[in-house]
């Protein structure tokens, strides 16, 4: 199964239970004004993906990007390097199975699952995860070679009875939110939507507008 895993060595798993809508950002040469423009926009989670930059230009970008969110408030999520990503007090996600990275972190740490396929979404059930992800919905270039698992992915989750936060992945923007708030989810994490719009605070407050008139959230 292709999976990944996340954690948190800051933000109590509570916070994320009240957050809608996470931004995920690669790279962007105006990077700190772009999180300031989504954060103010109405982002209250960021997360960095640059799987092509070497340890240090990337631990550079996520310093800063964590200092953005710091200073607002707004928890920073970094992607596949868990050192990293505890260097700089992140979230990260990468393959590492939840179990090695709560070993890797600690029992502070909080800790994510990506899922694609509800025998997967199964499989989390009672694992060391604290939250969990659904995706993508809708193909994305974000995700090579992977097939959008559709709504009805989001209904199985809604309606598995699983108690910890949830956030789905792929094609979020204003216009799939209302679908995708009717199969269940309640938290979305956003790319492209943002990340190629040049009025990046704007785009952000549609969509955090089209969340609140979907969920009341």
């Amino acid at each position: 199964m292709a999976t990944g895993s996340s954690w948190c060595a800051r933000s109590p798993v509570q916070r994320y239970s009240r957050h809608p809508v996470r931004s995920t950002t690669g790279d962007r040469p105006d990077l700190e004004q772009f999180l300031v423009a989504c954060i103010e926009g109405g982002v209250d989670i960021v997360q960095l993906r640059e799987k092509d930059l070497e340890a240090r230009p990337l631990l550079a970008r996520a310093r800063m990007a964590a200092a953005v969110c710091a200073e607002r408030g707004v928890p920073f999520v970094l992607n596949d390097r868990p050192d990293l990503a505890l260097a700089c007090g992140a979230v990260g996600q990468d393959d590492t199975p939840p179990e090695v990275a709560r070993r890797i972190l600690g029992a502070g740490a909080i800790i994510g699952f990506s899922t694609h396929a509800p025998a997967e979404w199964d499989a989390a059930a009672g694992g060391a995860a604290d939250y969990l992800s659904a995706g993508p919905v809708n193909a994305t270039p974000t995700k090579p070679g992977r097939p959008g698992t559709g709504l009805s992915y989001l209904e199985y989750a809604a309606a598995s009875g699983e108690a910890r936060p949830w956030f789905v992945t792929g094609g979020v923007t204003p216009q799939t939110v209302p679908a995708m708030a009717a199969a269940g989810a309640r938290r979305f994490v956003v790319v492209r939507y943002l990340t190629e719009s040049a009025e990046p605070a704007e785009a952000a407050r549609r969509l955090r507008a089209a969340i609140a008139a979907a969920t009341g959230m």
